[in-house]
């Protein structure tokens, strides 16, 4: 049994780490490409596309908990979690493959195509990345260990952010030679490839240590009813709704941005690469600041300067190209401070809700994060396809004033009001370092009788 001093070996918090590294190779594609995919490439109006990620967000909050409830009860001899990895490597990377193809279909028949591949993919999606977040919860117990298993996992997720936002849009021009549809092809074709391989990785060097008590009995009605009774688990599925809305809209945003109010779309890469390498720098001082300050405290200051340099985009004209890019390292260096701390926030929801109730879910916890990771991508994609709409956006045109206006601000200000709310959520979860200890400590000697 795992106890609280137990440290995780170098090579599983790789191993564990390369999961998200796989995932974000599909994933990072959609968040930066996914609209813009739809829109200029497979011919379908920014409505339509942003109608289509609203849509299958109805199906999530329905998939996703069921998943959590059929994770929870898998008894393997690999684990609880662990083979879900394994099980939904090859479907997620043909389910990658397949949404970026462009079949020659009828505009109906495309719509459709469109629906069945991103219903699945996001199906596949939660098969696979809400059992690999749940593990990192039964992994450790460890209050270091966890956050240091987080920051592992950002910074390899943060260096398949790199390639998609480094690579992708070159390897679709150098692949498609003016046909962007078989660029994504073949660019995607490789990313999925890679990703299976990678998934397969995690599955081999990971272990989970932390089981449920023996004599737990409870149903699925009154697990669903701990999350109810649980602040800080409604505090951190709200704020995860809006966080991830947040990171679509903008990440959608910023090839418009650079195609239509820059006016080149060369910086595009180099960009999102430089404020990458910032993230992954902030994310190495994660650690160190949370077991100083707390995790909270941590997310609601880093949180707050990325709202105040997300905002000063609106002041920035299209000229000024080396204020846009400090700027944006400003925001990803501070960022970079919250992003481990959201998933290790959630296993010490699992814990107090273990605490508390003397019965624990881990996955159905974790499927609050799933569920508003996938919201907020629909949710913020679909928010930038009507601005755009709403703005008069054109595809593969010149825009107007009012359009480069609204582009402007959805790079800004809009994104820069939903990481506010965020912010305002992290003062209702009441986990603070001292509860943090004392929880901990209380659940070692619990276990120590099983």
């Amino acid at each position: 049994m795992q106890t609280n001093s137990e440290k995780l070996p170098f090579k599983e918090k790789v191993g564990y780490a390369l999961g998200d590294t796989a995932a974000n190779l599909i994933f990072q594609t959609m968040i930066m490409f996914q609209l813009v995919f739809y829109t200029d490439t497979f011919g379908i109006s920014a409505i339509a596309a942003g109608t289509l990620l609203v849509v299958v967000r109805f199906w999530d909050a329905i998939f996703d908990p069921i998943m959590g409830i059929v994770a929870d009860r898998t008894n393997t001899k690999w684990g609880k979690f662990r083979p879900w990895v394994l099980w939904t490597a090859v479907p997620f990377g043909i389910m990658g493959f397949l949404t970026f193809l462009t079949p020659d279909f009828s505009p109906g028949g495309k719509l459709i195509y469109a629906y069945v591949t991103y219903i699945v993919l996001m199906m596949v999606y939660s098969a696979n990345n809400l059992p690999y977040s749940a593990l990192s919860g039964v992994m450790t117990g460890d209050l270091g260990e966890r956050t240091s298993l987080s920051s592992y996992r950002f910074v390899f997720a943060m260096i398949a952010q790199l390639v998609i936002q480094g690579l992708a849009l070159p390897m679709v021009n150098y692949f498609g030679q003016g046909n962007s549809a078989q660029g994504y092809q073949w660019t995607m074709g490789i990313f999925s490839a890679l990703a299976v391989i990678l998934f397969f990785i995690t599955f081999a060097s990971t272990k989970e240590r932390i089981q449920p008590a023996p004599n737990q009995k409870a149903t699925v009605k009154e697990h669903f009813g701990d999350l109810l009774k649980n602040g800080p688990w409604l505090a951190m599925f709200i704020l995860t709704v809006i966080l991830f809305i947040t990171l679509a809209m903008r990440g959608s945003v910023v090839i418009y941005y650079f195609r239509y109010y820059v006016g080149n779309e060369d910086l595009f890469s180099w960009f999102n690469v430089f404020g990458t390498v910032a993230t992954i720098i902030g994310i190495f001082f994660s650690k160190k600041l949370s077991m100083r300050y707390g995790k909270r405290n941590v997310f609601i200051g880093g949180l707050s300067v990325t709202t105040l340099f997300t905002a000063l985009f609106v002041f920035l004209p299209p000229t000024a190209i080396q204020l846009i890019f400090a700027t944006e390292i400003l925001r990803q260096f501070a960022y970079g401070f919250t992003i481990p701390l959201l998933w290790a926030m959630m296993a010490d929801v699992a814990d107090f809700s273990e605490w508390k109730n003397k019965r624990r879910a881990t996955a159905i916890v974790f499927s609050a994060i799933v569920f508003g990771l996938k919201a907020g991508l629909g949710f913020g994609g679909a928010i930038t396809g009507y601005i755009l709409s709403l703005y008069g956006y054109v595809p593969n045109a010149v825009q107007n004033a009012v359009t480069l206006d609204g582009i402007r601000l959805t790079m800004s200000i809009f994104p820069a009001i939903t990481f506010g709310i965020c912010v305002v959520c992290l003062f209702f979860y009441r986990i603070d370092k001292q509860v943090e200890i004392q929880i901990t400590t209380e659940l070692a000697d619990r276990r120590k009788s099983y």
